[in-house]
């Protein structure tokens, strides 16, 4: 870890500027993207923001997203789901560390403290790790939390041996004072202050012009899909089905993908799969709001798999049902098929496209108005 310290001390120099602490979730991507844009949306309205970006999750995804200077604290303050891949969760091992860190969390909570305090952090927005509640009410700054749903709602759906952690979860979030809420989401009723906001997400930066060039993508766009199943993949995805379309392309960021000639694998890390959804006709995917959310701020159809043993599932696919173009594939019908869904077309949004696309924009212009009006009472 670099000397934050340090460099953050060096950098209060200028102290008439905003000083923010962004904490997200480390399991997947989804968290650390969604909030990272956010980060960038600060960065936009006032350039010299002082922020630290507190996450597990990569320093290079936090770099594809922000585009500007930001403290990296590769600190975990939840677990998330402890899992192989996308879909196959361990709950045990999830269960056992989420005790340990309840039994280590005073621990925590001090140790962070003194790092809020000594770098003069003028608010924190969390996404959602529960203890930044907490840290925050007793370092006397603010806490604003955004998120589509809440660990206490995809715990409790496991049953009895995780109620002690659900209320103890719950009672982190009542301690929250004010939550952003996405779009598709639970009720969130552990907390007492909800605004609601919409979708998030990164913006294509690439002409499409010059990605179809250097990657060779000649199919038309109604016959170029998207593949991507989230920050940890899936294991043993039938590559062997897309044999059938010859006359498509794919693109995927699966580095293990099989080499056909209609596969085109993206292994730079700069590239996002935002970059390459205005190049597609279809975004396949399984269910997670961040992919979701950046595929229907562009208006192209989603085709996702179903998830039956997470709690925000359902939530997820009733959004992209009701607000985006939509096919919704079984697992069966993924891994054992022929994959002859994609030759149908996608389902209409049952309500419309009317979501609004400018959450992280929103959330960011709450943070720094919050921000000026602190300093001109002080």
């Amino acid at each position: 870890m670099e000397n934050l310290e340090l460099r953050i001390m060096t950098e209060l120099t200028n102290r008439n500027r905003p000083i923010i602490y962004l904490a997200a979730t480390g399991h997947g991507f989804g968290h650390a993207v969604r909030i990272s844009t956010v980060a960038d949306a600060i960065l936009k309205l006032r350039p010299d923001s002082l922020l630290i970006m507190v996450t597990t999750a990569p320093r290079w995804l936090l770099e594809s997203y922000i585009a500007g200077d930001f403290i990296y604290r590769p600190l975990a303050f939840d677990v998330g789901v402890i899992q192989s891949d996308s879909f196959k969760m361990d709950k045990v091992a999830t269960l056992n560390k989420m005790q340990e860190i309840y039994e280590k969390h005073q621990g925590l909570i001090a140790s962070e403290i003194n790092f809020i305090k000594t770098n003069q952090v003028d608010l924190i927005l969390a996404d959602i790790p529960p203890l930044m509640a907490p840290i925050a009410k007793l370092a006397g700054v603010p806490c604003w939390m955004m998120s589509n749903f809440g660990w206490d709602f995809i715990y409790e759906a496991w049953g009895k041996d995780w109620q002690e952690i659900v209320n103890w979860i719950k009672d982190c979030y009542q301690q929250c004072d004010r939550l952003f809420r996405l779009p598709m989401a639970e009720p969130m009723n552990a907390f007492n202050s909800i605004t609601d906001v919409g979708l998030t997400g990164g913006k294509p930066r690439y002409n499409i012009d010059d990605l179809r060039n250097k990657f060779n993508l000649t199919a038309s766009p109604e016959k170029t899909i998207l593949l991507t199943f989230g920050g940890l993949g899936l294991q043993q995805i039938p590559y062997g089905n897309l044999a059938q379309f010859s006359d498509w392309q794919f693109i995927t960021f699966d580095h293990q993908a099989l080499e056909l000639d209609n596969i085109i694998k993206i292994t730079d890390s700069f590239y996002r799969p935002v970059d390459f959804m205005p190049l597609c006709g279809r975004v396949f995917s399984k269910p997670g709001f961040s992919t979701f959310a950046e595929t229907m701020r562009l208006d192209i159809p989603i085709v996702s798999l179903v998830r039956n043993d997470f709690a925000e599932t359902p939530f997820l696919l009733e959004g992209i049902k009701n607000y985006a173009d939509h096919q919704i594939v079984e697992t069966d019908s993924f891994f054992q098929g022929n994959w002859d869904f994609l030759k149908q077309a996608p389902n209409p949004p049952i309500i419309g496209k009317i979501l609004p696309k400018d959450g992280a924009e929103v959330i960011a212009q709450a943070i720094l108005s919050t921000w000026t009006k602190i300093n001109v009472t002080c």
